[in-house]
């Protein structure tokens, strides 16, 4: 039984199975034996678990059988199978010549996006509706992108399946001898797929061409959009390639585009920091600022507040990029434009001749748009805007970093809400108990107080549990499911107003903030989360 090879195993997988059938029941066809003549031939498999033949083995008896085979089991252990079907996926995906022969299948494509999927199989009857006008150019039509190659009907495909299965991007990656297919969920990668280079780079190619990218060229980033509709529904996608060394990576921006969310009662858990933010966005003037990392929810943060200050008395006028919510109401949308040379700072100038009240300038990263924006709200008008700073406090040292005078920060600066997003623990399968002595110390809080614990499974368990059909139909066993903000605000009152204008260090400012006014930081926001059973001490250790 030591004759078999990864190939020949491959090519009995692909005959008579499927490689993630074999993997989920951890079976492995292992070779072919020539019998007695006029006999059928003799197909050797091998199963981890004796006592799982009695309901496996009718159905690949059966299988074999209408082929004109027939077979029989060997035991080997759930080690040496898992060995001998990693090889035999190599041997498919990364063995020299058979890559450069290889077409695009896309049932190996569709096949992997079920088996990665919380999506039911028979939901894949999919098709695209052709968008009516965007930015007056015409679109193409998905639905007959789709019918006219393999390939086009595979990216339509994973579009469909990471818009549904709630993925943030896409990340499409070239290897020496591959390309791997990773996607970010609720703020954490997970591999999807591994498919050949020339496959790879087709997919690539297509994915360009319906983002109105140049596929021609290869040797530098490019930006682009894919835009379309499913089933009645826009998708959005904001896509990025970079050169590297195997070829060309690109990562698709999956645009959220649910108004629904755009609630701060949902937004903001703890009511006190809720309650101190709708007093500081309903200043009639000055700059408010939300901080943190991409992907943080910034912006999701800022259209919940723009639409409760949309009351229909005043004007509220954005510069985006890329827009993401249509707000509607009577918020005026403006999309930055830079192919066009126009700017944060041009489109607020442009504003300030349209009679505002309230405007949004999306990011604030150079001091040109740091120092307009004082003056805007020190004309009168609110401005709202993002930066990327670790705290509320940093973000202090960033404007002043960006040349932004002392007093304007003092005259301008209303607040700064810093925040994150981190994952909330999986309510069907989460354990609870009580604070250990050492996490007591550690995060400072009583001992014995019940919490949630993530039952996060590795991946040979999953595997288990799926076939005894036992895994967590909530979280698949990844022990988490959805998000949750972390917030931290400070409030520029008078006596942040002193310590800037004393010149305290930032330390100095985060003392006064945190034991004379009461501020949350976003630790603490965390373990307010912790104690109600939101989420877990390994998850704020990992984001905060």
């Amino acid at each position: 039984m030591s004759n078999f090879s990864p190939g020949d195993v491959r090519k009995l997988i692909d005959k008579f199975f499927s490689i993630q059938w074999c993997i989920d029941n951890l079976v492995v066809p292992l070779f072919e034996e020539t019998s007695l003549p006029n006999s059928p031939t003799v197909i050797k498999i091998a199963i981890a678990n004796y006592s799982y033949l009695a309901t496996i083995a009718a159905p690949i008896k059966e299988r074999l059988k209408q082929a004109g085979y027939t077979c029989e089991f060997v035991e080997k252990s759930q080690e040496e199978i898992q060995e001998i079907l990693d090889l035999a996926s190599d041997e498919r995906f990364i063995n020299g010549e058979r890559i450069e022969e290889s077409v695009f299948d896309e049932d190996d494509v569709l096949e992997a996006i079920k088996a990665t999927s919380v999506i039911d199989e028979e939901s894949f009857d999919f098709e695209f509706e052709e968008e009516e006008a965007y930015e007056e150019e015409e679109l193409l039509d998905l639905k007959v992108e789709m019918s006219e190659s393999k390939i086009q009907n595979a990216a339509g495909a994973i579009l469909i399946n990471s818009k549904k299965d709630n993925v943030s991007d896409i990340h499409i990656t070239p290897k020496e001898e591959c390309y791997k297919v990773m996607v970010r969920k609720d703020g954490i990668m997970h591999p999807f797929m591994t498919i050949p280079r020339r496959s790879g780079m087709q997919l690539v190619t297509c994915l360009k061409n319906m983002a109105n990218m140049d596929i021609s060229e290869k040797r530098i980033g490019q930006d682009g959009k894919i835009l379309r509709k499913y089933e009645g529904n826009k998708m959005e996608f904001r896509c990025s390639t970079v050169p590297s060394k195997h070829g060309e990576k690109m990562v698709l921006r999956i645009i959220n585009s649910d108004a629904s969310v755009l609630n701060l009662d949902t937004l903001i858990h703890i009511e006190s920091v809720r309650k101190c933010f709708r007093t500081t966005i309903n200043a009639t003037n000055g700059v408010i600022i939300v901080s943190g990392p991409t992907g943080s929810g910034k912006s999701t943060t800022i259209a919940a507040a723009l639409i409760e200050k949309d009351t229909g008395g005043i004007n509220i006028v954005t510069a985006e990029d890329p827009i993401e919510y249509d707000l509607g109401g009577d918020i005026l949308q403006t999309q930055l434009n830079r192919a066009k040379g126009q700017t944060f700072v041009m489109l607020l100038r442009s504003f300030l001749r349209q009679d505002p009240d309230v405007i949004l300038i999306g990011e604030t990263r150079d001091p040109e748009t740091a120092e307009s924006a004082m003056d805007a709200a020190e004309t009168g008008h609110l401005v709202f805007t993002t930066l990327h700073a670790n705290s509320a406090i940093s973000s202090l040292t960033r404007l002043i970093d960006m040349e932004v005078p002392k007093y304007k920060l003092n005259s301008s600066l209303r607040g700064v809400l810093a925040q994150r997003l981190i994952r909330k623990v999986c309510t069907g399968c989460g354990i609870k108990r009580g604070v250990s002595e050492s996490e007591s110390i550690r995060f400072e809080i009583d001992e014995g107080i019940p919490v949630m614990y993530a039952n996060a499974l590795s991946a040979e368990e999953k595997s288990k549990r799926k076939r005894e059909n036992t895994l967590c139909p909530k979280c698949s066993g990844i022990g988490y499911v959805g998000r949750i903000g972390v917030y931290e605000l400070l409030e520029v009152n008078r006596d942040i107003q002193i310590a800037i204008a004393e010149k305290k260090s930032i330390e100095e400012i985060e003392n006064i903030a945190v034991n004379k006014n009461n501020m949350l930081t976003l630790r603490k926001y965390g373990l307010e989360l912790i104690k109600e059973g939101l989420t877990t001490f390994s998850e704020l250790e990992r984001v905060i």
